[in-house]
């Protein structure tokens, strides 16, 4: 893996090295305290340029266009007046592929590497994380062009594990606001704040390219500003999961990738 990761700065394959213990805890510090964790520059700048570049043909040619009208729930929440404005509706709109259109990739082979399943679990405070056997949703890569954004959302898994392979010239931007809401508490008001662009708490942050972003999103509101010049936003998903075996619904899989095999 040191042909296409930054090990000497970031020490994953050897998990019983007081460096990696000393990285570990400095993530889960800043999962703590920000809900998230960057590891900037893990994937070489350059492997992740040429995964762009190998991936360019098939983004034109045969990703999935997802585009969608949602509230910040992907839902009706029935607590709520359809009128509220916690349920404000946005668009969202990216390319996807998928992981059987990668097959041979750096990205599969991270996704896949035991080391760095095991870092992620560290980091996590997991006992342990396996990889998904969808053959479609394991990893998916997103590519914004102009006007496409990701709008605001609340994940559905307590983490989100993602890897920035190429950053536009203008816009998309990573807005969070952490903590928005609780388990205990919806904060219907505080979200309306927040889709009026009221809340000073929310803060935007730009990646670059080989960044590894773990983050907390399942109660902190977030969304990818709308891109703006002539190159994309590119940017790998990898899901992982505390049990074996999981896969998408073909429901699911035809909403996130219009097929189910």
């Amino acid at each position: 893996m040191h042909d296409i990761l930054d090990l000497d700065r970031f020490p994953l394959h050897r998990p019983h090295d007081p460096d990696w213990r000393s990285l570990v805890d400095r993530c889960r510090a800043d999962l703590a305290r920000k809900g998230m964790f960057n590891l900037e520059g893990l994937m070489r700048p350059e492997v992740a340029a040429r995964a762009v570049a190998e991936m360019e043909p098939r983004f034109a040619a045969d990703a999935f266009l997802h585009e969608r009208v949602h509230n910040i729930y992907f839902k009706p929440v029935e607590d709520l007046p359809a009128e509220h404005p916690a349920l404000t509706e946005f668009r969202t709109s990216n390319r996807t592929l998928c992981a059987d259109q990668i097959a041979g990739s750096a990205l599969l082979r991270l996704y896949e590497w035991p080391d760095f399943v095991t870092f992620l679990a560290a980091t996590m405070d997991k006992p342990r994380l396996h990889v998904m056997e969808d053959p479609l949703a394991r990893v998916n890569v997103m590519s914004y062009g102009q006007g496409q954004a990701l709008n605001w959302h609340f994940d559905r898994s307590e983490f989100t594990t993602t890897l920035l392979l190429q950053a536009p010239e203008q816009g998309g931007g990573f807005e969070y606001r952490t903590d928005l809401r609780s388990d205990d508490d919806p904060n219907y008001d505080g979200v309306a704040r927040l889709l009026r662009g009221e809340d000073p708490a929310s803060k935007v942050i730009a990646l670059t390219p080989g960044t590894l972003n773990v983050f907390k999103g399942r109660n902190t509101a977030h969304r990818v500003t709308p891109v703006k010049g002539g190159r994309a936003r590119v940017i790998a998903v990898f899901s992982y999961y505390e049990k074996p075996g999981v896969r998408f619904s073909d429901s699911e899989l035809l909403g996130f990738y219009g097929r189910t095999s």
